[in-house]
């Protein structure tokens, strides 16, 4: 969830806990039980403010799972942005997360970006630390391709329970692929191919990050897309921003889908895909599926 206010250093303010805790109100009012972090969401505000509103409720700790990422660094205007999955660099940043939430365990850990200078051998050797201390419960992967994480399972005594990609009905490349096989658009698609299937054979949840694509589809948009998401939601008696996740959910994958937003309104819009089976038929699927991509299936 993108708490804290802005992307920037500005102290986060009474107002920004106050819209927290309105957003995870209507999480839960939802059936949203998963929280997704990350140290770098609002250069770690979010995390710190999600801490404040633990704190102020009594018992809400353990009736959530709490997730949170680490391995990029930002950009201070100094030094440059870069990705870093160093063995002491984890365990520091687990260790600056635990304080900015006020817990004492993470319930998942996600490597968020793959780090090119760092082995599997010095991740494993991290990861292992922090679950033998009781810090981390389990861990994941986030913008990672099958043959990445396979290399790391190799290394790992801990299984990998998740991969956040990017997925949406505006992001299909994750879908394209597939079907892009043994035809002439099949280099357009940068999804590394075999990865849901990866995924899904060895038990690592599918996470879809950005699944409500950025508002897209439900604002009232004069789109072909936005008018059939709407048409859709108006027929199954539901909302565009649970046609949406649908979508996703439809999939034999079964992939979760990762709410970025905070305001309440939205998050309630989505209750539909918690507490309903998707209902889109075989031929709604594609429809949706063609008219978003604006042509033919090959």
């Amino acid at each position: 969830m993108g708490l804290g206010g802005t992307w920037d250093t500005t102290p986060y303010a009474a107002a920004d806990i106050a819209a927290a805790e309105a957003a995870v109100e209507a999480a839960l009012e939802a059936g949203i039980t998963v929280f997704d972090q990350a140290d770098i969401y609002r250069h770690g505000k979010s995390e710190s403010v999600f801490g404040e509103v633990l704190s102020r409720a009594s018992g809400l700790r353990e009736r959530i799972v709490l997730q949170t990422k680490c391995g990029i660094r930002l950009t201070d205007g100094v030094r440059p942005g870069l990705y870093d999955l160093r063995g002491p660099t984890i365990v520091q940043r687990v260790e600056e997360s635990l304080t900015r939430l006020r817990t004492d365990v993470i319930d998942v850990l996600l490597l968020h970006r793959p780090d090119p200078l760092t082995g599997p051998e010095e991740i494993a050797k991290a990861l292992s630390s922090l679950h033998g201390q009781g810090l981390v419960r389990r861990f994941g992967v986030s913008n990672m391709s099958a043959a990445q994480i396979a290399h790391l399972r190799a290394h790992l005594d801990v299984p990998l329970v998740a991969n956040q990609l990017e997925m949406s009905l505006e992001s299909r490349d994750w879908v394209e692929a597939g079907v892009l096989v043994n035809t002439p658009s099949a280099a357009a698609s940068g999804f590394p191919h075999g990865t849901l299937e990866y995924c899904t054979a060895n038990g690592i949840q599918l996470q879809a990050w950005g699944a409500l694509a950025r508002g897209r589809f439900t604002g009232g948009g004069e789109t072909p897309t936005a008018r059939l998401v709407t048409e859709l939601a108006t027929r199954k008696r539901t909302t565009p921003e649970t046609i949406l996740l649908w979508w996703l959910q439809r999939h034999p994958a079964r992939i979760a889908p990762v709410i970025g937003t905070s305001r309440p309104d939205r998050i309630l819009a989505c209750r539909d895909a918690v507490h309903r089976e998707p209902e889109l038929t075989h031929e709604e699927w594609y429809d949706l599926w063609t008219t978003a991509r604006g042509g033919p299936l090959p």
